[in-house]
């Protein structure tokens, strides 16, 4: 079975110090990857930040959570990323996306094309990312890139190359990520319309179309939870932590919703340490889930889920 991952994120940080001890105490714990998202927000700026932790660490996967392909050309990018998988001795994961948030290619000047101009262009993004890691001069054509007789340097530690993440919501990404990708992120809105996405039997529409797209490479892939429902609790009363929590979503969307259904749900992590341990073992045997983003450097309850981190991580 593919082994246990748990993600965290980076935000918050405008101090060397306080990330880089933060990245080695969630190392320590047993926590896999960190991961950082990629806006032009008050933040700090992915790339940098995947290398410093990359400098200060040894286990950590460093996982851009996902870069904006819009943002940046193929080439460049392939530069910068071997360059990290250089510095942390084969730790990146490569994520990437489409683009989503409209306000920022506003604000730079950069046209906000359909949904599938811009995939279409990650995907080309993806085969140019491929052919600069590889072990030749690479010419790619395509409809919004053209790589002439390039030989990308330096090349990456991992061959033949590192992982690509790919993740979204709806059924197009999903496949995409199945056919294109070595880890598949299963995101979740959490209005309305999507919510209903977090319970056990549409998971199952889900990892169908998954399977379906991936064919003979599911056994090989890694299924990656991006976001929770609600926040984590360590609790002996999981029942009144799911009723609190979907009491909030009927106020906030009007939906009702079964508290037993949030305790199923694969994005909620509610109940004992037994409990969950129990219940990321069913995710992984039902579903192919083998990782999760449980939260934040930042956030205080991080550090209560290292009991099951710790039984978990690796296994």
């Amino acid at each position: 079975m593919t082994p246990f991952r748990f993600l965290v994120g980076a935000r918050g940080f405008h101090d060397r110090r306080a990330l880089i001890e933060a990245a080695r105490a969630a190392e320590a714990v047993g926590y896999s990857d960190l991961t950082i998202h990629d806006h032009l927000t008050p933040q700090l700026a992915p790339i940098p930040v995947l290398t410093a932790v990359a400098m200060a660490t040894e286990r950590l996967r460093l996982c851009p959570l996902v870069l904006n392909n819009d943002l940046r050309h193929p080439a460049v990018l392939a530069q910068d990323l071997a360059t990290i998988d250089v510095l942390s001795d084969g730790r990146l994961v490569v994520g990437i996306g489409a683009g989503w948030n409209e306000p920022e290619y506003r604000a730079i000047g950069i046209p906000f094309d359909p949904p599938g101009v811009r995939i279409d262009r990650m995907l080309e993004a993806v085969a140019v990312l491929r052919g600069l890691f590889a072990d030749r001069r690479f010419s790619f054509d395509g409809r919004h890139y053209t790589i002439a007789n390039l030989d990308g340097q330096p090349k990456p530690v991992q061959r033949p190359h590192p992982p690509f993440l790919i993740g979204g919501t709806r059924e197009r990404v999903l496949r995409i990520a199945a056919r294109e990708a070595d880890i598949v992120g299963i995101d979740l809105r959490q209005d309305r319309e999507s919510l209903p996405d977090a319970f056990p039997e549409r998971m199952d529409v889900r990892v169908r179309w998954i399977r379906e797209a991936a064919g003979d490479r599911f056994e090989r892939l890694e299924l990656s939870v991006l976001r929770l429902l609600g926040d984590i609790a360590i609790t002996n009363a999981p029942l009144r932590v799911a009723s609190e929590l979907a009491r909030r979503y009927e106020r906030g969307t009007g939906l009702t919703i079964d508290p037993r259904d949030i305790l199923e749900s694969p994005y909620s992590l509610i109940g004992s340490v037994p409990e969950l341990v129990a219940k990321l073992r069913r995710n992984r045997d039902r579903w192919g889930i083998n990782s999760i983003l449980v939260g934040w450097l930042d956030e205080p309850d991080l550090g209560t889920l290292a009991p099951v981190v710790e039984q978990l991580a690796g296994m």
